[in-house]
C-alpha cells in the first residue's frame, strides 16, 4: 500500500473479529515497523506492552469503559515510556555513531534532561504518539485495522500491568480484522484554521 493511502485509509475501528489470529511473525514485523519511528537524542524511550492473556485483556476492559476491542482485537498493546531512559545507560543509544558524534550526543544528553520533569515526560509522550501511529499505519498497510484509545483508568491499567514507578502510560492500540467500518469522517478543520505562516497574530 502506498503510504498515502494507508494515511488517508486508517480509521478508527470499534469492532474486530475475535477469532482472528495475528501470527507472532506479524506481530513481530509490526513492532520493528514500530521502532524506525523517531526519538529525541535517539533514546528510544517506548515500552510497548503486549496484552495477550486474556483473563489480563479482560480486566482492561473492565477499567476500560467496556470497549469491545479490548478484548475482540487480534492484538492489544499498551503504549508505555520509560521517562528517565535518558539517563539509563545512555551510550547504548548511538553505539553505532561515530566516536565525535556519539560522545557529543552522550555528554549533551544529561544536561538537557536533568532536573526538567515535564520536559522529561513530554518528551517521553511524543516518542509515544510517534510510534503510535507509526504503528497504526503499519498495521493499515498489512491489511489491518487499528484503534487507539484513551478511554480508561491510566492508573488502574498501570496496576495491572506493574508498570515500573517511572514509566508513564499512553494510549492502547487495538489490532486486528475490522468487522464494521467506521462512521464516515465527521469533519477534518480546514488548512486556514490550522496553519499558520511564521506566527500568530
Amino acid at each position: 500500500m502506498e503510504t498515502l493511502d494507508a494515511i488517508y485509509q486508517r480509521r478508527a475501528i470499534k469492532h474486530f473479529d475475535a477469532d482472528h489470529k495475528l501470527t507472532p511473525e506479524e506481530i513481530k514485523t509490526l513492532l520493528l515497523a514500530t521502532i524506525q519511528s523517531p526519538t529525541s537524542f535517539n533514546i528510544q524511550h517506548w515500552r510497548f506492552v503486549v496484552i495477550s492473556d486474556a483473563d489480563l485483556r479482560a480486566k482492561v476492559r473492565a477499567v476500560g469503559n467496556d470497549q469491545a476491542q479490548m478484548t475482540d482485537a487480534s492484538l492489544l498493546i499498551l503504549m508505555t515510556a520509560d521517562v528517565k531512559a535518558w539517563e539509563k545507560s545512555p551510550a547504548r543509544y548511538w553505539q553505532n555513531a561515530p566516536t565525535e558524534v556519539a560522545d557529543m550526543l552522550v555528554n549533551w544528553m544529561g544536561p538537557f534532561h536533568q532536573g526538567d520533569e515535564q520536559l522529561q515526560r513530554d518528551e517521553a509522550m511524543r516518542s509515544i504518539g510517534m510510534a503510535m501511529q507509526t504503528l497504526m499505519l503499519a498495521a493499515k498497510d498489512a491489511g489491518y485495522d487499528s484503534c487507539p484509545m484513551i478511554g480508561f483508568d491510566r492508573a488502574a491499567v498501570g496496576a495491572l500491568v506493574n508498570l515500573p514507578a517511572d514509566h508513564v502510560v499512553g494510549p492502547l492500540v487495538a489490532i486486528g480484522k475490522g468487522t464494521k467500518a467506521a462512521w464516515p469522517k465527521p469533519g477534518q478543520l480546514s488548512l486556514d484554521e490550522v496553519v499558520v505562516q511564521n506566527r500568530f497574530a
